[in-house]
């Protein structure tokens, strides 16, 4: 099953405050989003970040002595955790809520790239038209968001992509696969950036690098996701049927301005677990895949190698290159996105490599490098000016008056997947071959009659007994299509229950 979706936490700022309080920010840009009150429909029930992937379940995490700590701070606030959350299930399927100091928009499951980044795009649309809002009463362009994984001052959030993968593969061989790959990934990915930067240093300038999220990697392997960030996510929580699936959570990447640079991010990490299903991944065990994660992010010229523990040494574009061959060697002629993907993904290895001037458009820091290469030649600066972070951060604004890359983007200068309308059918439903499309028709057609909300399930009001869609193994695109009939031909949602699980009682 390829199924595949992005999480993005935004950046938010209030340009009129000198002390702004993100939380309230966040809560308010979301709520923006209504035009209606709020109502608490997420069900929360479902989610349990404690179970572990290797086996067992752990009995804490760093984040939640955090949690405890916002919930003390938090604790004279006039509204409760739920309000604070303002989580919104929206009619493309999508998932829009406040993720307590940032904004947060999660894609509805997608089958295909043009899908995911249509999706992801709709995001950006989605959280800019709330600030709109936001700022219209607040009287003033103030509100302003970033799309981007840092605020230049010790803190990172996450762009977290994610994977349905069959329980089946054991998950020592999904990490020994991976880790070597999602290391190097961003000499594809990378969203560039100005500087170094640590929780406990702060921002330090003075050079650019290749990723946001490389100087916050602490370690290879973690169930947490706000400390000790880890190269690869270990939390077992699949959304689906757990007998079967898992949900792999990728916290490593960077946040993509590039249509280009999320197709190929996720194109990429797709065949790569399409390898280890079938054992056909390289054979790479790097000797410290932390400090190399750093090292890789550090070198724009992309010179730098890194030990593995027999002894030989390889850069990030010899570790992508033997990924590639693998995959062109065993899954060429797989299928037309596939074949993309190869294809894509074997000529940006050349021209890093040989003319990266060539992918201004296509990835976001050779993009952003050769902008601030650009305007420091006009000024006459250098790498240590401070006004360089600010350029960084404007690349990452959603606001199209106000986005570097957004305005490279409408003078047809960025490598473009979607066209517009493609972006505003995802505005409004979501793919119609995924469960997500699902979800959004439900919340389109009945937004009173649902109950409660989770990635698997949707639970109807009415009636005596709750009323609940399973969808925790609604994957093949046939029987989406077959339960999306159902709801969109009934009145109302007992009836489409009643047409779905009589059909599928025929069927056992």
């Amino acid at each position: 099953m390829r199924l595949f979706g992005l999480e993005t936490e935004y950046g938010i700022t209030r340009e009129d405050l000198t002390d702004v309080d993100p939380v309230v920010e966040s809560m308010e840009l979301v709520r923006a989003h209504l035009t209606a009150s709020f109502e608490r429909r997420w069900d929360y029930a479902g989610e349990d970040p404690h179970e572990d992937a290797r086996g067992f379940r752990v009995s804490g995490l760093a984040q939640d002595k955090e949690e405890d700590e916002f919930a003390k701070r938090d604790a004279h606030r006039p509204f409760s955790f739920h309000d604070m959350k303002s989580d919104l299930v929206l009619p493309n399927g999508a998932r829009f809520y406040n993720d307590h100091t940032h904004p947060e928009y999660s894609t509805p499951e997608c089958r295909t790239l043009k899908d995911l980044v249509a999706q992801d795009r709709a995001g950006e649309r989605i959280v800019q038209r709330a600030a709109d809002r936001r700022n219209t009463s607040l009287g003033g362009e103030h509100v302003q968001l970033y799309k981007n994984n840092t605020d230049f001052h010790g803190h990172s959030y996450g762009c977290h992509d994610n994977y349905l993968v069959p329980r089946s593969i054991p998950f020592p061989r999904l990490i020994a696969g991976l880790l070597p790959f999602l290391v190097s990934r961003q000499v594809l990915a990378g969203s560039g950036k100005v500087g170094i930067e640590a929780q406990e240093s702060g921002f330090v300038p003075g050079r650019f690098q290749l990723s946001q999220r490389a100087d916050f990697m602490e370690t290879e392997l973690s169930v947490d996701t706000m400390h000790n960030r880890p190269i690869l996510n270990t939390r077992d929580e699949p959304h689906a049927d757990p007998k079967k699936f898992r949900r792999l959570h990728l916290i490593i990447g960077d946040a993509n301005m590039c249509e280009y640079a999320t197709a190929l991010k996720i194109g990429t990490t797709r065949v790569v677990l399409e390898l280890i299903e079938r054992r056909a991944a390289p054979s790479l065990e790097l000797e410290q895949p932390v400090a190399a994660v750093k090292q890789l992010s550090r070198d724009i010229d992309l010179k730098a190698v890194v030990r593995q523990k027999n002894g030989s040494s390889l850069s990030g574009l010899e570790i992508q290159e033997q990924y590639y061959r693998a995959a062109e060697r065993t899954l060429a002629g797989l299928d037309e996105e596939t074949d993309w993907v190869l294809r894509e993904w074997g000529d940006t290895l050349t021209l890093l490599a040989q003319d990266r001037r060539r992918l201004i458009g296509r990835l976001d820091w050779v993009t952003k490098l050769w902008l601030l290469e650009t305007f420091m030649q006009e000024e006459h600066i250098g790498w240590d000016d401070p006004w360089l972070a600010s350029l960084d951060l404007e690349y990452h604004n959603v606001h199209p008056e106000r986005g570097l890359y957004l305005g490279l983007e409408a003078e047809g200068k960025a490598w473009r997947m979607t066209v517009e309308a493609d972006i505003q059918r995802a505005l409004v439903s979501g793919p119609a071959d995924t469960r997500g499309g699902v979800r959004g028709l439900c919340v389109r057609r009945f937004p009173d009659q649902v109950k409660t909300v989770q990635w698997e399930r949707i639970q109807f009001a009415g009636g005596l007994l709750p009323r609940t869609l399973d969808m925790g193994d609604l994957f093949e695109p046939s029987e989406v299509k077959r339960c999306l009939a159902a709801f969109e031909a009934a009145a109302d949602p007992m009836d489409a229950l009643n047409t779905w699980n009589g059909r599928k009682d025929s069927q056992s």
